[in-house]
């Protein structure tokens, strides 16, 4: 089995494409174990406010298309 260390080496050596795959499926493997995933009881707190905010319908949410185009704009 390859170290952390040895691991990180082979990536440098992938083009951008190849790194982005896997870090799509590095994502992926983490969100299929969800249990295994936790967080800390403030971030719960936040997180619990955040929804009770979303739920009431207090927040400001804007859609993907304008978000992107916004940020399209900004990093062109």
């Amino acid at each position: 089995m390859m170290t952390v260390n040895e691991i990180k080496q082979e990536i440098n050596h992938f083009n951008l494409t190849d790194k982005l795959l896997l870090v799509e499926d590095i994502w992926d493997a983490i969100a299929a174990m969800p249990s295994k995933l936790s967080i800390s009881k403030n971030q719960k707190k936040q997180l619990d406010e955040r929804y009770f905010d979303y739920q009431a319908g207090n927040l400001d949410l804007h859609n993907y298309q304008d978000v992107h185009n916004e940020l399209k704009k900004k990093y062109k």
